[in-house]
């Protein structure tokens, strides 16, 4: 389904596509809607703009318009970031319900087109558990999605591991999204001798957020979240988020006489992780990934509407591999974890 003059040999599921509605952007993402009424023009949230917005809104004929442009078979949405992690459980458990039926009304309007992430209310996690449930039961979907720690608490917490629990036995991922780290480490970390702009996107998508993903990650395995429940995955983007360069000294300086956790570190990056692309379109980065945790482990994204889907498919293209392993990491790898 796509437009003349795009190859579209593969069937192509893209995983960490985001989407907004008109509550989450009166509520949690005020700060850019206010940037677009402002017409700011120099500031670390110069790339949104009225389109983008637009493009997070739309769950119909805008979206599936422009994954026929590029080649985009179907794309699996989530809430944009920062979801409702940081949120009062009150306000986190009405905004979740509600983002989960709109997405679940657009999966259901186009069933071959869309899939669904849900968001959770983490900060009550038996209500975040049965939530997920509810969203599978009756939309389908296929996991969900969480936006990094729950104020400063993160999920190597027990508090947490009902959700987890609950998404073992369904037999869904949960897919780790960044978010900005806990104030007191921007405070700490990211700001210096360079202007306010510079740290604010420093602590966010140009550092911090991958590096908090990361030892959020590292925190679930160090905690023995996996040998609690070892069918459980995760997923996360911008191929590994640093850590398939860190996995060898991951494995060197925490062995399992020191952990004592079941397993080295290594293998559960390799056994209960999952990685995709979302806006890193660099080969030497995907390499390494998949020298470090094999094809299997890896899945295709675009980070939609942040990053071009166009440049995601083209990227995907002309990847050094076999017409097979392609195809797993297009659609094949995303069809047995989601059970498509």
């Amino acid at each position: 389904m796509t437009q003349p003059g795009i190859e579209n040999i593969m069937r192509t599921i893209t995983l960490e596509e985001h989407f907004a509605t008109p509550e989450f952007m009166e509520g949690p993402g005020h700060d850019m809607s206010d940037h677009v009424r402002s017409n700011k023009g120099q500031s670390p949230l110069a790339f949104i703009n009225a389109h983008l917005v637009e493009q997070l809104l739309d769950l119909g004929d805008l979206r599936i318009a422009d994954m026929d442009a590029a080649g985009i078979d179907v794309q699996v949405l989530s809430l944009n970031s920062p979801g409702v992690e940081q949120l009062d459980a009150p306000t986190a458990k009405t905004l979740a319900r509600q983002t989960n039926d709109a997405l679940g009304q657009a999966v259901q309007r186009h069933p071959n087109r869309f899939a669904g992430f849900a968001a959770l209310p983490t900060a009550v996690p038996e209500t975040a558990a049965s939530e997920l449930e509810r969203t599978v039961r009756d939309y389908g979907f296929k996991g969900a999605v969480i936006n990094g720690h729950n104020r400063g608490r993160y999920l190597d917490d027990p508090f947490f591991w009902p959700i987890f629990e609950r998404a073992e036995a369904l037999q869904v991922p949960l897919y780790l999204h960044p978010t900005p780290p806990p104030q007191p480490v921007i405070q700490a970390s990211y700001v210096g001798n360079f202007a306010p702009e510079v740290s604010a996107q420093l602590a966010a998508t140009g550092w911090g957020w991958h590096i908090e993903t990361a030892i959020h990650v590292i925190r679930i395995i160090l905690s023995g979240a996996f040998d609690r429940y070892p069918n459980l995955q995760l997923v996360i983007g911008h191929l590994g988020e640093a850590l398939p360069f860190m996995l060898p000294r991951l494995d060197r300086c925490l062995p399992k006489q020191l952990t004592k956790l079941k397993q080295p570190v290594g293998a559960y990056l390799r056994e209960n992780i999952f990685y995709t692309f979302s806006g890193f379109n660099f080969t030497p980065n995907f390499l390494d990934l998949l020298f470090q945790v094999g094809v299997d482990r890896i899945m295709f994204s675009a980070d939609y509407p942040y990053s071009s889907m166009r440049d995601a498919r083209n990227f995907l293209e002309q990847l050094p591999l076999s017409p097979v392993d392609k195809n797993r990491i297009a659609h094949g790898n995303a069809e047995l974890l989601l059970r498509m």
